[in-house]
């Protein structure tokens, strides 16, 4: 069994942005990683001796995020069944809670619409990462959350390199200063040139609840009717007014979405 981070970090009060909730994407079907996720959701798949999902939970107790939210739909039963056991003392805590998505909706919401339900257990700013990401030296920095909880941003993306299944990027990053690697995120067409160099989304970010209404996302609050929307176009509008921070990531990172890459991480 597995326990929660020390009293004093889960003591601490989200108030003054530090210490924020933190939402794990965990309710893909996981399409290219059959036949595993036949039978197993994608963030239970094991890494290294530990499930995808624990890697990142693990962490962010570490760094005293106060609660965790989790999305769930394919084989959504599974996730709290491990997490609830593997992560008794949070559980028991009321330190760790689930978006039924399957349950409620009967089928995922893509990345927008899952946060968007899920907001209303999350507070006005909160991290992100996709439980399918294997990322085991990244800090969910409680600086830097402050500083963007202050700050007039929606969303703080990480990017990394771009990796071979993603030679053209995702997003530019325009540093504040020459090779600081910390700047603004430009939304800028793979099939334009760029000024800046383009980088991959690592899918994990700071965002606040306000990019999840008008007029960034169209959907009621709580996203009651249960709409299905990716994140990127939401991000691609904050990003055109100016209001998304980025970091580039050079630490280990894998987006684990084929039998091929699990293997690898295994080996």
């Amino acid at each position: 069994m597995q326990t929660a981070s020390s009293p004093q970090k889960n003591s601490r009060s989200s108030n003054d942005g530090a210490y924020l909730n933190a939402m794990l994407l965990a309710a893909g079907r996981g399409e290219r990683m059959r036949p595993l996720t036949d039978t197993t959701p994608k963030p239970l798949l094991t890494v290294q001796g530990r499930a995808l999902l624990d890697w990142h939970v693990a962490a962010l107790l570490r760094d005293g995020v106060n609660r965790l939210v989790v999305n769930t739909a394919w084989l959504g039963e599974q996730l709290p069944a491990h997490l609830d056991a593997q992560w008794s003392d949070l559980a028991r805590a009321g330190r760790l809670a689930y978006s039924h998505e399957g349950q409620d909706f009967g089928h995922a919401l893509e990345t927008a619409g899952g946060i968007a339900r899920a907001v209303p257990q999350l507070g006005a700013a909160f991290w992100l990462a996709a439980g399918d990401v294997f990322a085991p030296d990244f800090v969910f920095d409680p600086e830097r959350a402050r500083a963007f909880t202050a700050s007039d941003d929606l969303a703080h993306v990480w990017l990394v390199p771009n990796p071979a299944h993603n030679p053209h990027g995702d997003f530019a990053l325009a540093d504040d200063a020459p090779g600081s690697g910390t700047g603004r995120a430009l939304h800028v067409a793979k099939e334009q040139p760029s000024a800046y160099p383009r980088y991959t989304y690592s899918t994990i970010a700071l965002l606040k609840a306000e990019l999840f209404t008008h007029p960034w996302c169209e959907m009621a609050a709580g996203n009651a009717q249960g709409v299905a929307l990716p994140l990127a176009p939401l991000l691609r509008r904050a990003m055109d007014a100016g209001r998304v921070g980025a970091t580039l990531y050079t630490g280990r990172w894998t987006d684990v979405g084929t039998p091929e890459r699990l293997a690898q991480l295994n080996a």
